[in-house]
């Protein structure tokens, strides 16, 4: 990372095997303010990741050593920093692996350094769920969450969710019973000059309600032609 950059604009490391693309962006992102930095293999940059501790990684999937998808999973194994995955245009089960494997936004190849900086600028302005007051757990059936203790148990037993899954069911339960469209998910969990496809709500969406065991939509309820509402059966 660069010393001369003051850290509390943010860390970003940036995964990419293509050495001047990985570079630029780099670059581009020192520019705007950030302490950024590049490697360029799937093994470097779960040991950078460890060392730096970065706020945000930009990901590549297709990369030596380990590829993009295995390289998020062992991010989230201790890291909570947000994860911005770099992936082919169209091509769909990529962008779902990834998702699935903790990502939290993603951006097609090519795309233009302007933006991907635009979405780096956006999940920094996201609140910091750890400096939330303290404040009741909100207890729907069987599940609790715990906004003060950043965490969502079922049944008693603690649900592993990532940063994104976590302020997407904060979202859902500030609000309870009142639907809520994609873009107002997306206005308050990401930011309001987020633009990309709105179908990353549902893909989220998908992945808590596994995780809560809640295929019937026990606590997560799909309101047609709108969007989701929290709710208690």
């Amino acid at each position: 990372m660069n010393p001369g950059i003051d850290a509390a604009a943010g860390r970003v490391l940036v995964v990419d095997d293509e050495k001047p693309l990985a570079q630029m962006v780099a670059t581009y992102l020192t520019r705007a303010g950030y302490d950024a930095a590049a490697v360029h293999t799937g093994p470097d940059a779960v040991e950078a990741a460890r060392a730096q501790a970065p706020e945000v990684v930009v990901l590549d999937l297709g990369l030596p050593g380990l590829d993009g998808i295995e390289v998020c999973r062992r991010l989230r194994a201790f890291s909570e920093c947000y994860v911005l995955m770099l992936t082919a245009r169209g091509d769909e089960e990529d962008k779902l692996a990834g998702l699935a494997a903790g990502a939290d936004d993603y951006i097609t190849k090519p795309f233009s350094v302007r933006e991907l900086v635009a979405r780096v600028q956006a999940v920094l302005r996201r609140p910091r769920t750890t400096v939330v007051p303290p404040q009741p757990a909100r207890v729907f059936g069987e599940l609790t969450v715990d906004l003060t203790a950043h965490e969502a148990r079922v049944g008693g037993s603690p649900v592993g969710l990532t940063r994104t899954e976590f302020d997407l069911l904060a979202a859902l339960t500030a609000r309870p019973h009142q639907a809520l469209s994609r873009r107002q998910l997306i206005d308050t969990v990401w930011d309001p000059a987020w633009v990309g496809d709105e179908r990353l709500v549902d893909v989220h969406i998908g992945h808590l309600r596994r995780k809560l065991s809640d295929d019937q939509g026990a606590y997560i309820d799909t309101v047609r032609g709108v969007g989701y509402r929290m709710v208690t059966r």
